[in-house]
C-alpha cells in the first residue's frame, strides 16, 4: 500500500491540488539524436526560474519513445531533471506507460528519484476496468494524475463511468484533461463530481486548444438534481513548454478573474484566441499533430535554450508550411513571448 507522504511530499501535493503551471517538459538532443545534457538541465532551469510551479517529464512532449529499453533514456532523463531541481520546490511530476507491470516498474523507478506522483498515460491494449486496475496497483508505489490523451497522439475515447471509477481512487490525486474535445472534458467533469471528488482532486488542463478559457469557466455539474461547482486548478502542458514566464502570468490573470475581476476575465477571453492560434501552429493543428514536438523544439532553437529541432525518430519534423506558420504567430502574439526573459538569463541556464 502507498505509505503516508513525508513532508516534503505532503508539501508538494497541497501546492498542487492548489494549482499551478506544470510544462510538459523536452527532450533536449544534439545533432547526432543523442541527450544533450546541458540543454536539458537548462531546459529545467527555465522553467523553474519562469516561476513554474513543476515539471512533467517523461510525458508526449518528452517523446515516448524514451521509456523504451532500447533506447535506454528514461532513468536518465528523469534523473536530470530531478537532480537540477533539487533544493526547490517544484512539484516532480513522471509520466509512466505501458501495462501494468511497466507502469508500476516506471512508477517505483520515480519513486527511487524523489517524484511526487505519475502522470499515467492511457493503454490501448487494457479495457476501461484493467485500466481501474493498473491505477490501483501504480497508486500503491505514487500518487496518480489521471491522463485524458488526445486519440490524435495516442490517447483513446474513456466513458464517464470510468472517470467516475478512476475519480473515486484514493491515490488519484488530480486529471490532466487533455482530449481536445468539450464533449469529452465534460464527461472527466461529470465524472468527478459524480464521485465526491471536486473539492479535492486537482483538474489541470491540458487542452492546449481552449487553455484560457478552461482556466477561467465557471463550471457547474448537476449531480442528482444539484448543481456541484468544480474548476480547472491549473495546466500541465506541452504549450506551455514553450513561453513559460508568460504562462505564469497568464495563471496569475485567470486566478483574478474567477474572483471577479471582470477586466481581467474580458482581457482573458481574448487572448484565448490568440493562445489557441499559436498553439494551432506549434502543434501542427493543420496536419493532424505530425510536427507537434518539432514545432516546440522550433520555438525553443529561436529562443537558444536548445541546438536544434532534432527528435528521436528523424522522420519527426516541421510539416510543409508549418514553419511559415510558426513565423507568423510569431510575430502576431508577441506579448505571448518570453523571448526578454530567456535572452537575459540564459548564459546562466547553460552555464
Amino acid at each position: 500500500m502507498l505509505t503516508a507522504p513525508s513532508t516534503r511530499h505532503a508539501a508538494a501535493l497541497d501546492r498542487f491540488r492548489r494549482g499551478c503551471v506544470i510544462p510538459a517538459h523536452p527532450l533536449a538532443l544534439d545533432e547526432r539524436r543523442r541527450l544533450d545534457e546541458r540543454r536539458q538541465r537548462a531546459l529545467t532551469r527555465y522553467y523553474l526560474a519562469s516561476g513554474a510551479g513543476g515539471i512533467a517529464v517523461g510525458v508526449h512532449t518528452t517523446q515516448f519513445a524514451i521509456h523504451d529499453p532500447q533506447v535506454g533514456l528514461l532513468a536518465p532523463v528523469l534523473e536530470l531533471a530531478a537532480e537540477t531541481a533539487a533544493g526547490s520546490a517544484a512539484i516532480l511530476v513522471a509520466g509512466a506507460c505501458g501495462p501494468t507491470a511497466q507502469a508500476v516498474a516506471e512508477a517505483e523507478l520515480a519513486a527511487s528519484l524523489g517524484y511526487h506522483m505519475v502522470l499515467l498515460s492511457p493503454h490501448a491494449g487494457l479495457d476501461e476496468d484493467a485500466l481501474i486496475d493498473r491505477a490501483r496497483a501504480v497508486g500503491e508505489v505514487l500518487p496518480v494524475v489521471g491522463f485524458y490523451l488526445q486519440p490524435a497522439v495516442g490517447g483513446r475515447e474513456l466513458s464517464r463511468t470510468f472517470w467516475t471509477r478512476l475519480a473515486a481512487l484514493d491515490a488519484v490525486v488530480g486529471i490532466k484533461v487533455a482530449p481536445f474535445d468539450r464533449y469529452r472534458t465534460l464527461d472527466v467533469l461529470h465524472g468527478v463530481c459524480a464521485a465526491g471528488r471536486n473539492g479535492d482532486l486537482a483538474l489541470y488542463t491540458g487542452n492546449d486548444d481552449h487553455i484560457l478559457a478552461d482556466l477561467v469557466a465557471p463550471h457547474r455539474v448537476m449531480v442528482d438534481g444539484r448543481p456541484v461547482k468544480v474548476e480547472f486548478v491549473g495546466g500541465l502542458l506541452g504549450q506551455w513548454a514553450v513561453w513559460a514566464r508568460s504562462a505564469v502570468g497568464l495563471l496569475d490573470e485567470a486566478r483574478r478573474a474567477r474572483a471577479g475581476d471582470d477586466a481581467a476575465l474580458r482581457q482573458l477571453l481574448t487572448l484565448d484566441g490568440h493562445l489557441t492560434d499559436a498553439n494551432a501552429a506549434i502543434f501542427d493543428a493543420a496536419n493532424h499533430y505530425h510536427g507537434c514536438i518539432p514545432g516546440i523544439h522550433e520555438v525553443l532553437r529561436r529562443q537558444g535554450l536548445l541546438a536544434g529541432r532534432w527528435c528521436l525518430d528523424p522522420t519527426e519534423e516541421l510539416s510543409p508550411g508549418q514553419l511559415a506558420e510558426l513565423d507568423r504567430v510569431h510575430e502576431a502574439y508577441p506579448h505571448l513571448r518570453d523571448d526578454d526573459f530567456v535572452a537575459e538569463h540564459l548564459d546562466e541556464w547553460l552555464a
